[in-house]
């Protein structure tokens, strides 16, 4: 089937849909009852140094779920008791960046135990074991509240712990122990402001700056694509995976970190595919989690296709929204200039898997290494006509060897490894022709299938046309003899009549009527099915038929009296 790319059919589809959690701001910042795009408090352990407790000191953890470096030098975290109304504070200093752990280490018990990791904060707060409440502030100011904390000025993050707790998002968690913690889903960056909903009692696990919680809570897109064709954690769960969504098509999304890695050959998108309407728009703020998967274009058996790396079965969790997006990368002059003629090095074996991932060497690795990314053309060149399918065939300015009618030039030592095609699925594009040029920026999501990557552009560019009029040749001269070879574009008995009439005017306008034509992708009278016709006479006939109505003389005009 052609264009599977446009409704992402699988020969396995994936059965589970996203679950998109959808994130209001509707709060003053730095208020909770509104989901936090960024800090939480993922962690609260009263039980430090009991007896029986596993690690010595009582701490309070913080994560950052948003996808931008949070400075929380001056906020403090509060602990009142799980009726009381005066809170004791720790005050907080330094820089969170996305996806990163904030261990706040407070009093130690009585007991053994062992050492926390090295703490990021350290305070002298004592909290109780079973129950109690935790606040984030964003000031030094102590809380006076017993109830009704959640919405205190200042007030982040609030997690009431323990049935008893007087105040709590929603409800509190459940009841602590000596041996247990509450702890906040998706490596921390679940928050539905419900505690009940969000937090598991279960063994503490504390995490400071250095963590990445488990595996998940730190994995950046760089890490889930690497630098290397295919991912480095395919067939693995990940979770808590930051970025804003650049691009929205029928059956999933694209979005890409913006805040990308130092590495040019690890691409910062990735496709989400969802199975339906993915539920996101574009400027959402997401963490997502589900399984590393290779989606091969055109079913497993596509041997002619190459894989793209995805997340499948996934969970979407939006922290806001108009959220800026992550710059495009120009490709070409100014950006990153494609390889200027080869498009692979490795001439044996499986392209996959052969080591030696060179984005600046080769062509098929330069547009691997910007998989999904938002991706920028600057007055691109149109080097082949607008395919039926909506594509265009462009190169960056400056690239290739150049026909003198504006194509490309198929070398044994230079196979055009800059042409890139546009294609329509997340917008129109234009008709166009060899020679014409797409004034401006061209912008859109790099995909691939069908043997080219193609550039999803998300807006229609504007075409400058290079003024390419349809060749004419000489007619022949007295005792000469012409011949031609035409391509009727898989001509067949069942194309429409203005397909024929479009051909005989060619032979007859543009190859002026030669003796002899050779023809190229004739069907044979069954057209495209197979079974087991091969006279091609109806076809030959109709055209025929076409090219001498078009040969008549035109009668000349008469007046009547």
């Amino acid at each position: 089937m052609r264009r599977t790319d446009r409704v992402r059919l699988r020969a396995l589809a994936v059965a589970s849909a996203a679950a998109v959690v959808g994130a209001l701001i509707a709060l003053p910042a730095g208020t909770a009852h509104a989901v936090s795009p960024d800090i939480v408090i993922s962690q609260v352990y009263g039980g430090g140094g009991n007896s029986g407790a596993p690690f010595t000191n009582d701490f309070i953890e913080l994560y950052n779920r948003g996808t931008t470096p949070v400075t929380v030098t001056g906020w403090t975290v509060q602990y009142a008791s799980a009726a009381g109304s005066s809170w004791s504070r720790t005050t907080l200093s330094g820089t969170i960046a996305p996806g990163k752990y904030h261990l706040v280490q407070e009093a130690a018990g009585a007991g053994a135990g062992a050492a926390l990791p090295t703490p990021d904060t350290t305070g002298t707060i004592a909290m109780g074991a079973n129950a109690g409440k935790v606040a984030l502030v964003t000031n030094s100011t102590a809380l006076t509240c017993s109830t009704g904390c959640a919405t205190q000025p200042g007030v982040k993050d609030l997690v009431g712990y323990g049935t008893t707790a007087s105040s709590a998002e929603g409800s509190p968690t459940g009841n602590l122990a000596n041996t247990t913690a509450a702890l906040r889903a998706g490596g921390g960056a679940t928050d539905t402001d419900s505690n009940a909903a969000d937090f598991a009692v279960t063994a503490p696990t504390p995490r400071n700056s250095s963590s990445t919680g488990g595996g998940t809570g730190g994995t950046r897109i760089h890490d889930i694509q690497g630098a290397a064709r295919t991912s480095p954690l395919a067939g693995q769960a990940v979770g808590a995976v930051p970025g804003v969504v650049t691009a929205v098509g029928p059956s999933g999304y694209w979005f890409q970190d913006p805040q990308p890695d130092a590495d040019p050959a690890t691409s910062e998108a990735v496709y989400v595919y969802t199975a339906g309407a993915p539920g996101v728009a574009v400027g959402d703020s997401v963490k997502v989690g589900g399984t590393v998967s290779e989606f091969r274009p055109g079913g497993t058996g596509g041997t002619t296709n190459l894989t793209i790396t995805e997340l499948t079965a996934p969970t979407t969790s939006v922290l806001a929204h108009n959220a800026a997006l992550p710059a495009a990368t120009v490709a070409g002059a100014g950006g990153r200039v494609p390889p200027a003629s080869v498009i692979s090095s490795v001439t044996t074996g499986d392209v996959e898997t052969a080591g030696g991932f060179q984005p600046a060497t080769d062509g098929l690795d330069f547009w691997e290494s910007l998989e999904g990314m938002r991706v920028q053309l600057n007055g691109a060149a149109v080097v082949g006509p607008r395919s039926s399918f909506g594509e265009i065939p462009v190169v960056p300015q400056g690239s290739a060897t150049r026909t003198n009618r504006g194509g490309i030039l198929v070398q044994a030592s230079d196979g055009n490894p800059e042409r890139v095609l546009l294609d329509d699925v997340l917008a129109p594009t234009p008709t166009a022709n060899v020679g014409d040029t797409l004034s401006g920026a061209t912008v859109g999501v790099l995909d691939y299938s069908f043997g080219n990557f193609k550039l999803l552009v998300t807006a229609t560019p504007t075409v400058v046309s290079g003024g390419l009029a349809a060749e004419t040749t000489a007619a022949q001269a007295a005792g000469e003899l012409a011949t031609a070879t035409f391509n009727v574009e898989n001509l067949a008995p069942g194309d429409p009549q203005s397909k024929f009439d479009g051909l005989a005017a060619a032979v007859v306008g543009n190859l002026r009527s030669p003796d002899l034509i050779a023809l190229e992708e004739i069907q044979d009278n069954s057209g495209a099915t197979d079974n087991g016709v091969v006279a091609a006479d109806q076809t030959v006939a109709k055209l025929v038929a076409a090219i001498s109505a078009a040969a008549r003389p035109t009668p000349p005009a008469r007046s009547t009296r």
